[in-house]
């Protein structure tokens, strides 16, 4: 079966009519004719019956009609999305990212580029560590943010791009937040908020309170950045989280305080499959994004 023969017999089916399909086809009645008849023989099945002058499609044709009009709508689409794939300004750009930098830093990154390239459309994809790994070498996005930077992975590459401080918080009115910075040993008495098993962000702290001589007492655990901060805010406890998650968002905040010892910091990177080459679109966005964080890294 060829994709000609799905045409010529779409084509026809809408018309109900071979010389006027052939006509719209820029073919010959013969041809149209030909490829409907080879069809019908692969198939072992009538897809037309004559009705006056027109044609007429058999309840089987029918069936065949549905089916080939998915076949090649699905077609035209790919080759729509191959075209945009290979059009920095026109494609789309598929990126994963950890929660806690879906705050401000994708917002702001993405802004900042589609100031550059305002067709380039983006589909993103949240998730926490292991997802992320997994949605990328299984293809289902092209780059990801990810945190902390895989060391030993041998499907992804990439660049770390920036290292970034995390900040004890504590709620307003703890004894603590009024000082500029804390040794993290004077929190081992207090109840921590922290994420929940598989997030990048609960080994971090829990081995830097290992660091610092002391295994964090839990209390609360949550899944998004602005649950660890409200359930903080309201006084369940204290936790440590990324000076990126920390932007206001709302009246109930907590106090950020900057940890003396030990340095408590994560990693950063932007990563894609080893050995692949990106779409044209993420590559100018890959590029850009080195651009981006060099340029902050410098303070321009």
């Amino acid at each position: 079966m060829e994709l000609r023969q799905l045409y010529y017999f779409v084509k026809v089916a809408r018309k109900e009519h071979v010389t006027q399909a052939a006509e719209e086809l820029h073919v010959a009645q013969s041809a149209v004719s030909r490829q409907i008849h080879q069809l019908e023989e692969e198939l072992g099945v009538k897809l037309f019956v004559q009705k006056g002058r027109n044609l007429q499609l058999t309840p089987v044709g029918q069936l065949f009609l549905k089916r080939a009009e998915v076949i090649l709508g699905d077609l035209e689409r790919t080759v729509t999305e191959i075209h945009e794939f290979l059009d920095p300004e026109k494609g789309e750009i598929r990126l994963g990212f950890p929660h806690s930098l879906g705050i401000s830093l994708i917002p702001q990154v993405v802004a900042s580029f589609r100031k550059i390239h305002p067709n380039v459309k983006f589909r993103f994809k949240q998730g926490m560590y292991p997802s992320l790994i997994r949605d990328l070498t299984k293809g289902e996005i092209d780059l990801a943010f990810i945190s902390p930077f895989p060391n030993e992975n041998e499907q992804v590459c990439g660049e770390i791009l920036l290292t970034e401080e995390l900040y004890a918080i504590v709620p307003p009115g703890h004894p603590l937040s009024k000082e500029a910075s804390i040794a993290l040993s004077q929190l081992q008495d207090e109840t921590f908020v922290l994420f929940s098993e598989g997030y990048s962000l609960r080994p971090i702290v829990w081995d830097a309170c290992q660091t610092a001589g002391f295994s964090p007492r839990i209390g609360f655990e949550g899944e998004e950045t602005e649950t660890i901060r409200g359930l903080v805010a309201a006084g369940m406890g204290v936790s440590l989280l990324p000076e990126l998650a920390l932007y206001d968002m709302g009246p109930l905040q907590p106090v950020k305080v900057r940890i003396s010892e030990p340095a408590v910091t994560r990693t950063i990177g932007l990563i894609h499959r080893s050995n692949e080459k990106l779409p044209l679109v993420a590559k100018v966005f890959h590029a850009f994004l080195l651009r981006y964080f060099q340029d902050k890294i410098n303070g321009v």
